[in-house]
């Protein structure tokens, strides 16, 4: 059973920065696509990062480019999303997701975790 658990979410003034952490288990952890997406209030879901397995390349939305990095430690079996230069607009629930192959979705995981609360107070 694949089973994702967030951690690392919290209040924030804008300008400031967090790390979000995913413990995966449950499948070989680097054999399927990760990454984090994100829904804020009122806004549909947006796939914020995700690291493909194909070739390790990185995905990121345009929105965050610049300002978040996303990286694994496979020995691990996390991956980590460092958010910087968070603006109130970042405001969301922030889910990790696993897509069941090697490639990265284009709109939905296939599992995702219960997700963190990200609150940046302008």
């Amino acid at each position: 059973e694949v089973q994702l658990v967030e951690s690392g979410g919290g209040l924030v003034q804008a300008g400031g920065s967090l790390r979000l952490s995913c413990v995966a288990s449950g499948f070989t952890f680097g054999q399927y696509a990760i990454g984090w997406f994100r829904q804020g209030p009122g806004k549909e879901r947006e796939i914020v990062s995700c690291i493909s397995r194909a070739d390790g390349s990185i995905r990121y939305a345009d929105s965050v480019k610049g300002r978040f990095t996303i990286s694994s430690d496979d020995a691990k079996n996390t991956v980590y999303l460092q958010m910087n230069t968070l603006a109130p607009e970042d405001t969301a629930v922030y889910y990790c997701g696993v897509e069941e192959t090697i490639h990265c979705p284009y709109y939905e995981f296939d599992y995702w975790g219960q997700g963190t609360q990200v609150t940046v107070s302008s």
